[in-house]
């Protein structure tokens, strides 16, 4: 079952932050919380900027491993145009 997430938040100092999850609505309030991640917390508050859904857990954690060795000018839109063969 895909029920998988792989997400990008935008911090309030313009960084980008990645990440996987099976529940974004309930991640992306704890990141807002301050209780997700360290890096977030210091960089509050955060906005979601993209996110790639449906996603098998084996997809999602290739998928993220992928997005965070690109530069942050890419990471964006390789997020949302992401198709596995």
């Amino acid at each position: 079952m895909n029920t998988w997430s792989v997400y990008l938040l935008k911090c309030s100092d313009d960084s980008l932050y990645c990440g996987v999850t099976k529940d974004i609505e309930s991640r992306l309030l704890k990141h807002n919380q301050g209780t997700a991640s360290k890096y977030t917390r210091a960089r509050l508050p955060i906005e979601l900027a993209a996110v790639h859904r449906d996603l098998s857990k084996s997809e999602a954690y290739k998928l993220e491993f992928w997005i965070k060795k690109l530069s942050a000018d890419k990471k964006i839109s390789a997020l949302k145009n992401w198709k596995f063969s």
